[in-house]
């Protein structure tokens, strides 16, 4: 939901969406949509499952940008962008108030751009320029 927020800022591109939440596909109706399962860290073999998936999409669709608000899938994703020369903007989820998500701290390695919504958060390389959600 919070990428919906962001729509306008895309309003002449071609815009594609991915998520684990297969119902997220009725809010974007306008948009393809892909469904990719989810996993996390203390799953190792559903993690390189999902890698696999999200991969083919990435590598089907083959994006200019790849854009997400985070978690493993979301990672997965820029990391997938990346092996095919996209840009990457890791917006760190609104509900990481203490500290950034162990996803957007790795995602430092592979972004062109980090983004907090939390001014507290702002480093020399994690950008604060407001919430998604105000």
């Amino acid at each position: 939901m919070q990428l919906l927020r962001l729509l306008p800022a895309f309003e002449q591109q071609e815009i594609v969406f991915m998520s684990t939440n297969k119902c997220f596909a009725e809010a974007v109706k306008e948009y393809p949509f892909y469904d990719v399962p989810d996993a996390n860290r203390w799953n190792k073999l559903r993690l390189i499952y999902m890698w696999f998936c999200i991969a083919r999409v990435v590598f089907r669709v083959k994006p200019q940008m790849v854009i997400t608000t985070g978690a493993a899938p979301g990672l997965m994703g820029i990391i997938a962008g990346k092996l095919l020369g996209a840009k990457a903007i890791w917006i760190d989820s609104i509900a990481n108030v203490e500290r950034i998500s162990m996803s957007g701290r790795i995602a430092l390695l592979f972004a062109d751009k980090v983004y907090t919504q939390w001014p507290n958060l702002a480093t020399s390389k994690i950008i604060y320029k407001g919430n998604v959600l105000s």
